[in-house]
């Protein structure tokens, strides 16, 4: 993808088949899965791991064990998976072997004793990689004879073969022309086309067990090829389906609009397509004053929903505006009923609430002990309470925080990464509701409130955020030919105010001489006008407004 590409990361995981021919003379088929570090994109890893047999856990040689690499190891573990320690990146100046030996024996728990020393980039280990991979996992199980039992795990839309799904075949074989049976829908379908990554795709006519590669069927609708659903023969099926893999909870929501409000059902289609291929995207259709028709989205991150924005605009040739992100807060109401609520515009007011609470997660940091303080500094600003600090080894620190999750999901992991000079990593957990003060505030733009612009804030922290929020949409409103004035509003106390001043024709050029209420016969003449103008006048709020919003 692109994207990846400009941003050198992985957000796809990518499957390929190669074979290999070992020291012992036999000729292997090894089936590999890579799949991205991201914490937004875990959910792709969880994927993966359900297809696979084994794991390599590579392990930079100079940056030693990070966040992401113990919860993706634990998640390996706990799904069966032998693991096979590598430790990569040896040619940097800072590669320090044995130091990351001991991190992962310390941090991870398990024995790097035979971990492999290898660089990718000079194909040093590579060799010792394949021999060990064939030494330590075994085969699977010869399964042909049962019936067919396949595993869906990844899928996207083919304008010409419609959806084309992934697929690890674990007992049975598939093969052209025959008959299928998705199980969670119970609908039948003809093989069209099978095929495998090598790395470009080759059409074959059979998979068998152990074998992944890609299904085509002509499958129309999208909603009916769902990722983690089982395959099975039409004519002989299998008892059970194939246990899915876990589903992951969006963290945080936000509205998506066509700036052009013709191109709704253009961006419906798009999210359909884009939810084939991303399980972890959810959508529905709502409206808003300022925006028109969109939909509300739910992303695992701020990351997450940066790359699905991106692709949409990309990919489907969309022009949007995205909300301000905001998390799920639970409010409960005088009567004692709890609502769950993502959009700051559903917010009851605060006559009606007994109390809010707001999710809590617990942010696991891996940091070189030098970065300690700007990162405790970092935690207690975010409203953090620590819960421990260890030492690793005599210069690795892991410390674990209680956050608030809204404040993670602004500009945490930015603002930790530069502290740390890019050495600091992290992981977080859901660690449950916790009560807290906060408040619904409102934008309000010539004494109208912008729906798409409300958003709920701790209630130390509204004064600073109001002044913040509205000095930033100042420098963004296009002058009008009256006066715009926005405020911040918290139920009806306006906290902050600013005016765009009008752009003012002179219209008292042409006098040039005279009585001076001639002069003054057309300033009141204008003045009128502009009042007019003022009441009909309608406001476009660029897109930049929404953008300040996700910034500050």
């Amino acid at each position: 993808m692109e994207i990846e590409k400009e941003r050198g990361i992985t957000i796809k995981a990518q499957a390929v088949r190669i074979d290999y021919k070992a020291d012992d003379g036999i000729t292997y088929e090894f089936n590999l899965i890579d799949t991205p570090g991201h914490v937004d994109f875990s959910y792709e890893v969880s994927r993966s791991l359900m297809a696979c047999e084994g794991a390599l856990l590579v392990v930079d040689a100079s940056q030693g064990v990070e966040a992401q690499t113990v919860a993706n190891a634990y998640m390996a573990t706990d799904s069966g998976l032998e693991l096979i320690p590598v430790i990569n990146k040896i040619d940097l100046p800072a590669a320090d072997v044995e130091r990351v030996r001991e991190e992962i024996e310390d941090v991870i728990g398990i024995s790097a004793e035979d971990a492999i020393p290898a660089s990718a980039k000079q194909g040093i280990g590579t060799k010792e990689i394949l021999e060990e991979i064939v030494a330590k996992l075994s085969a699977p199980e010869d399964k042909t004879k049962e019936p067919l039992k396949a595993l869906i795990f990844d899928s996207w839309f083919d304008s010409y073969q419609g959806v084309v799904m992934l697929i690890r075949v674990f007992a049975g074989k598939i093969e052209t022309g025959s008959q299928i049976k998705l199980m969670s829908t119970g609908k039948n379908y003809e093989v069209r086309k099978l095929g495998i990554f090598s790395p470009a795709a080759l059409e074959v006519k059979v998979l068998t067990t152990g074998e992944v590669g890609f299904v085509a069927a002509s499958i129309k609708e999208i909603s009916e090829a769902n990722v983690g659903d089982t395959i099975t023969d039409a004519e002989n099926p299998t008892l059970s389906p194939l246990s899915g893999f876990r589903v992951m909870k969006p963290m945080v929501f936000s509205g998506l609009y066509p700036i052009d409000s013709g191109e709704y059902d253009k961006l419906r289609e798009a999210l359909e397509k884009l939810g084939l291929n991303d399980s972890s995207l959810v959508y529905e259709p709502e409206t808003s004053a300022a925006l028109g028709f969109g939909f509300r989205c739910g992303f695992l991150g701020l990351l997450h929903m940066e790359i699905v924005k991106e692709r949409l605009e990309r990919e489907f040739e969309l022009e949007l505006i995205t909300t301000a992100p905001t998390v799920v807060y639970k409010a409960t109401n005088k009567k004692g009923d709890v609502r769950y609520v993502d959009n700051p515009s559903e917010l009851p007011t605060p006559d009606q609430i007994e109390h809010i609470e707001e999710p809590y997660v617990v942010v696991s940091i891996h940091t070189p002990g030098a970065y300690l303080g700007p990162i405790f500094d970092l935690c207690i600003k975010k409203r953090g309470t620590q819960r421990d600090v260890r030492y690793v080894t005599q210069d690795r620190v892991i410390v674990e925080y209680e956050i608030p999750l809204a404040e993670i999901v602004f500009d945490f992991y930015d603002k930790l990464k530069s502290l740390s000079r890019g050495y600091a990593s992290m992981d977080y957990e859901p660690a449950g509701y916790k009560g807290s003060e906060l408040i619904k505030m409102d934008v309000l733009v010539n004494g109208d409130p912008v729906d798409a612009l409300s958003i709920i804030v701790h209630k130390e922290k509204s004064y600073e955020r109001g002044r913040e929020l509205i000095s930033k949409l100042r420098s963004l409103i296009p002058r009008q030919l009256y006066e715009v004035v926005i405020q911040a509003s918290i139920g009806n106390k306006i906290i902050a105010r600013e005016s765009v001043k009008p752009v003012r024709k002179d219209v008292t050029a042409k006098c040039y001489g005279g009585d001076v209420t001639r002069k003054r016969k057309l300033l009141e003449k204008q003045k009128a006008g502009k009042k007019r103008l003022k009441q009909v006048g309608n406001i476009e709020i660029p897109q930049e407004a929404f953008l300040a919003v996700l910034k500050t």
